[in-house]
């Protein structure tokens, strides 16, 4: 299933697994049948035993705070033996290829490792139908081929398996249908080999993302490339003993470097390199944390950069705290900004949701808002934690030249991004980290075009 952010995707999702009408209220009109169960009729335990439910945000359906009692918790709700429990719990992880993310907190991991977990608890219950929603929002390129190879061995399986995706390229080998819906209306419903007919300019008016790797896409010059060496003439934002430990498990133990102030930096790395953590870092929001960076001239301790930069987080969620729209993007506001409320609000095509409780948007939705508050934050340093996690082309599309424009304003933007396409668009540099150190950094230009494409492992 595909469409633009609010088109309808996650309510279908809702009304397969049975949330819809036991859990989220609202008028209810027709049937939903899955597997010969009357979703309307049937218990919520007995729909989610044949039907295994995956969310957009995978932290909404964890129990547990270690992730092999998750990965089992399922199965235990079901009663099964505990040999059972055990056996089938084995074997999604084994599915999977996750072993190395067994006995760990919860906590600890990556929004991508999070993603896998729910993934194999959902496994491990073996049920006949298999609903998706944005599975791979966060996850890198390596794990979503990782998924797409459990999603071939469910379908080899018999199991019925509905994704709702914004992401397509992955799904050319493995859907067999293709449901376009607009404005909560289907479309059309036609075969994946139809689909995969459909031009790029087609997908574009459609507001979907392309079939297409980014090579072909990818800009012999990209739009910032011409203010890369004016912006390595001005002062630079510099990064000295940036190490850091969770209890005692090193996580990042980052050599001293430094990038241009104004640039937009694609944070990119597998999921649990570290990226999140040295963001986190350098905005002060690690108590433990004693590095400093050097901004405008001046070394800041993580306290000071407390006051200079803005975290919009993976999890949107944990930063929505008002009853409409317009009060969350004036919350954090300085009052110089507001001239810019309406521009902003336009910009992101918030502009008909101002009155909307930002808790019943869509999770695409909820993450414009996020963009939009920190814009009028006014702060120096803007950090996005997987910004188009949730987003259709379109609004991903708004989203990479809304950074373009605030590097006229020179800003400094990092973006932790599994997204190629985004990093093409806007990205003036690259920081690629993996087991919490800087493997490399460079400017994103058509020199680098090749380094580029061999990171994101193109076929």
């Amino acid at each position: 299933m595909c469409g633009e952010s609010g088109c309808g995707k996650t309510t279908i999702t809702r009304l397969l697994n049975g949330l819809i009408p036991h859990f989220y209220e609202g008028t209810l009109e027709g049937e939903i049948t899955v597997n010969g169960l009357k979703v309307k009729e049937e218990e919520l335990y007995t729909i989610a035993s044949r039907v295994g439910s995956v969310f957009q945000n995978p932290r909404s359906q964890f129990f547990c705070l270690d992730t092999n009692s998750e990965v089992a918790f399922g199965c235990e709700n079901m009663g099964l033996p505990e040999q059972e429990v055990l056996r089938r719990s084995e074997q999604a992880v084994r599915d999977l290829n996750m072993e190395k993310l067994m006995n760990r907190n919860i906590f600890r991991l990556s929004g991508g490792e999070k993603q896998k977990v729910a993934c194999a608890s959902v496994a491990a219950m073996q049920p006949e139908v298999l609903v998706l929603d944005e599975p791979t929002s966060n996850l890198d390129l390596d794990a979503i081929e990782e998924l797409k190879e459990t999603l071939k061995l469910w379908k080899a399986q018999g199991k019925t398996i509905v994704i709702a995706e914004h992401r397509l390229y992955w799904l050319k080998e493995i859907c067999d249908r293709v449901i376009y819906l607009k404005e909560g209306r289907v479309l059309f419903d036609i075969s994946m080999e139809e689909f995969k007919t459909f031009l790029p300019e087609r997908l574009e008016e459609l507001g979907l993302r392309r079939m297409t790797t980014v090579e072909a896409d990818f800009p012999e010059k990209p739009a910032a490339e011409t203010e890369i060496e004016t912006a390595n003439l001005q002062e630079t934002i510099e990064f000295h003993n940036y190490n850091f430990s969770y209890e005692k498990q090193p996580v990042l133990k980052v050599e001293d470097f430094l990038l241009p102030e104004g640039s937009i930096v694609a944070v990119t790395g597998h999921n649990g390199a570290g990226k999140s953590t040295f963001l986190r870092c350098m905005c002060g929001l690690e108590k433990k944390f004693k590095g400093q960076t050097k901004l405008h001239g001046k070394w800041h301790n993580p306290g000071q950069m407390l006051k200079e930069c803005y975290m919009v987080m993976q999890d949107v969620n944990h930063q929505l705290f008002c009853e409409t729209v317009e009060d969350e993007i004036r919350l954090g506001m300085n009052e110089a900004e507001e001239a810019k409320v309406p521009q902003v609000l336009k910009e992101l095509d918030l502009s008909d949701l101002t009155e909307r409780h930002p808790m019943s948007l869509s999770g695409g939705q909820k993450q414009r808002v996020a963009i939009a508050s920190a814009l009028l934050a006014d702060k120096s340093v803007l950090i996005f934690d997987e910004p188009t996690s949730g987003l259709d082309y379109r609004h991903m599309k708004q989203t990479a030249d809304l950074f373009l424009h605030l590097k006229k304003y020179n800003k400094t933007t990092f973006i932790i991004t599994h997204d190629p396409e985004l990093i093409a668009m806007c990205c003036t540099h690259i920081l690629h980290i993996e087991e919490g150190e800087v493997a490399e950094y460079y400017p994103l230009t058509a020199a680098h075009r090749e380094q580029f494409l061999k990171q994101f492992s193109f076929q």
